[in-house]
């Protein structure tokens, strides 16, 4: 900018620009050069890319009018919320437009009805002379192209030989452009209405000199592409458990595994890492790259959250990559070029593995720090294959590291991230007040007759997969036994039976807030040939809401981003929603701290779903001293006509879910006596 653009603008009499995208700071920033080539009376002619959500693109190519949607774009560029200096240097323009000595033209892709961003970049000086520059680069008309990332720019000499014919040919190639000549771009006219609001606001802003070069016309820092530092908030309290988990990860040179219990504030650990490898390599005068993974949308929101409390506003990686892909190529470049000390992208799994953003990431040469919230979900074959490989630092944050059944995904992870560098258990975490103390309370449930006659035909069929040779180690769940398996964890899951105790301790906690129901998932099960029954959260909220009158709202997988994000507070706000009645969508990340009694309906033997379900509970809060667990597990009649064994070694599993929260509850010996009976009637005795 400040060796190119201003000495340019100073002698120029036309200047004719093709440009990727334009903001509203952009074009503000042109007023410190055209401050002489205004008063000399030169014009200027700018065709940029509208810049258009995901929204816009999909009206447009639903048959939308063109216009009018480049207009909505546009004006939403155009909001005045600016500091004043942006707002002094649009005025300037508007009074160019005003005077005829300023237009503007919107370019984009239309092709076999399909839209795109027109990415073009060339633009032309001529003087008073007649001499000609042209030039074409990589930057944008963007704060950050043309001040912190301009990577490199071809400048064509009309003068020189050899650059004149360069020159003549851009000047051509924007003369087409310009006429809408060139083939599959639509050119649009800046819209009217944009245009009346740019005259308007010069007329209104006083005329006074812009400021000059090295002045403060930066965008506030939440906007800025300015380089930041990974700092400790002033506020944070660094426990001894974190720090010593920082530090075994630095002595493993930077790579390996944390395995906290959940709600052990893993994402912090984390931050914490990353400010103190940023502050080594800031000291080499090296920037840091972070990525952090996160499984679903709303987990990256919260990342945004507490890396943006750490000093650095991070790119969200999900969605169009219209929205980030720019913004990212911007900061890698600046940090290529030494403008930037942090990049911060936060990705979901899914886009992180897709190929526009492989592609940027292939293309990554500085110090790169992966960061992998709940890690164990990369460990499927597409995920891992996509982990960079030119990551030098790696971190990987979970629980449960241990895929379920699938050693081959968990030896991947521990060969792509290291080993445990760290390991703070349940136990140990409630020893030290990391997490609350709980009350563990399983209550027994027998199937009805029809739920007895159907799982009985499962535990038949697998009785006879077993003697067929299947084993219930390692099972496949794609296989006919993992299938079956699933099968009777639905009848169990969804017992009629359960809505009743359900019921019953609901009334007795009626007054409580801050209650979490875990459904199972899908229908009830039926016989073969019968529709499916209905869903057990239909239920449940039918149950609470309608017969109990009890405040409550489902969180599923329906259920929008901004949606949950009102719930959740209501849920955190105590006078509002008694319960949230959820079906996996709590299980992983969400944090709600103030959860303090949940319900487990559904009948899960996966040690991470209920590892997961037990650390929302067990999260510290103001107020909040112990958690209580209800956990209603289903079984058939005393005297069901089922294979003994078979039966004792799928109870087992069962069982194991239950050992596992009694065993570090404050009434472990109420869960013993609670499940003696079904022990006993199993052989059980010595789990």
């Amino acid at each position: 900018m400040a060796t190119f653009y201003v000495p340019a603008f100073s002698v120029a009499r036309t200047y004719s620009r093709a440009v990727g995208y334009f903001t509203s700071t952009s074009l503000a920033l042109f007023a410190r050069g055209i401050d002489e080539f205004a008063k000399r009376s030169g014009t200027m002619r700018l065709v940029a890319s509208p810049h258009l959500n995901e929204d816009d693109i999909l009206d447009i190519e639903r048959g939308y009018n063109v216009r009018e949607v480049v207009e909505r774009a546009t004006l939403r560029e155009l909001e005045f919320e600016q500091r004043e200096t942006v707002l002094d240097g649009l005025g300037l323009l508007g009074r160019l437009i005003a005077e005829d000595r300023l237009d503007i033209k919107l370019a984009f892709v239309e092709q076999e009805g399909r839209v795109g961003i027109y990415h073009e970049k060339i633009g032309i000086f001529r003087d008073d002379l007649g001499d000609l520059v042209g030039f074409t680069g990589s930057s944008n008309e963007t704060y950050g192209g043309l001040m912190a990332n301009f990577e490199s720019v071809e400048v064509y000499c009309g003068w020189v030989a050899g650059d004149s014919a360069r020159a003549l040919r851009l000047e051509a190639d924007f003369q087409a452009l310009w006429a809408n000549q060139t083939p599959n771009l639509s050119v649009e006219p800046f819209p009217d209405v944009a245009r009346e609001r740019l005259i308007k606001l010069g007329n209104d802003r006083p005329r006074q000199p812009l400021p000059g070069r090295d002045d403060a016309l930066t965008p506030p820092p939440v906007v800025s592409n300015q380089p930041t530092q990974l700092v400790l908030p002033g506020w944070l309290e660094v426990r001894d458990y974190q720090r010593q988990a920082v530090e075994a990860w630095l002595k493993q040179q930077g790579r390996g595994i944390l395995k906290m219990a959940t709600g052990t504030g893993k994402t912090k650990t984390a931050m914490i890492a990353a400010t103190k490898l940023a502050g080594v390599l800031r000291q080499r005068e090296q920037p840091l790259i972070l990525l952090i993974l996160a499984p679903l949308t709303h987990l990256v929101d919260q990342w945004i959250t507490e890396v943006e409390d750490f000093g650095v506003r991070p790119i969200a990686v999900y969605e169009s990559s219209q929205k980030w892909q720019p913004i990212v190529e911007d900061q890698l470049a600046a940090a290529r070029m030494g403008q930037r000390a942090v990049v911060a992208m936060v990705a979901t799994n899914s886009s992180f593995a897709g190929e526009k953003f492989q592609s940027v990431l292939s293309r990554v040469n500085q110090p790169m720090l992966v960061i992998a919230d709940e890690a164990h979900n990369l460990g499927s074959s597409t995920y891992r294959s996509s982990l960079p490989p030119n990551a030098t630092y790696r971190l990987a944050l979970s629980a449960t590291p241990e895929r379920w059944f699938d050693d081959e995904g968990t030896d991947a992870l521990i060969d792509y991230f290291g080993p445990t560098a760290y390991e703070l258990g349940l136990a140990k975490a409630i020893a030290m007040g990391a997490l609350c103390r709980y009350r563990y309370v399983p209550r027994l449930v027998e199937l009805n007759d029809a739920e007895t006659n159907l799982y009985v035909d499962l535990s038949a069929q697998i009785a006879t997969r077993i003697a067929s040779g299947d084993s219930l180690k390692d099972v496949d769940p794609d296989s006919p036994l993992g299938f079956l398996l699933r099968q009777r964890a639905g009848v169990l899951g969804h017992a009629e039976g359960k809505l009743t105790a359900l019921q019953v301790d609901l009334d007795t906690r009626r007054n409580e807030w801050f209650q979490l129901i875990y459904c199972a998932e899908g229908r009830r099960p039926s016989e073969p040939g019968e529709p499916a029954g209905p869903k057990q959260v239909d239920e449940v909220m039918n149950l609470v809401g309608n017969r109990m009158h009890l405040s409550a709202h489902s969180y599923i997988s329906g259920t929008l981003r901004p949606e949950r994000k009102v719930l959740l507070r209501r849920f955190g706000a105590g006078n509002d929603l008694r319960a949230l009645v959820a079906m996996r969508c709590l299980d992983e990340g969400v944090d709600i701290p103030d959860a303090r009694v949940g319900y487990l309906l559904a009948s899960s033997s996966n040690p991470r779903q209920f590892i997961q379900r037990r650390g929302r509970l067990l999260r510290r809060a103001d107020g909040k001293d112990r958690a209580e667990i209800l956990d209603y597990l289903a079984v058939p009649p005393a005297g069901t006509p089922i294979n003994f064994n078979v039966e004792r070694a799928l109870l087992i599993r069962e069982l194991q879910r239950a050992n596992e929260f009694g065993k570090l509850s404050e009434n472990y010996e109420t869960t013993l006596q609670v499940l003696r009976p079904l022990k006993e009637r199993y052989q059980l005795m010595d789990m």
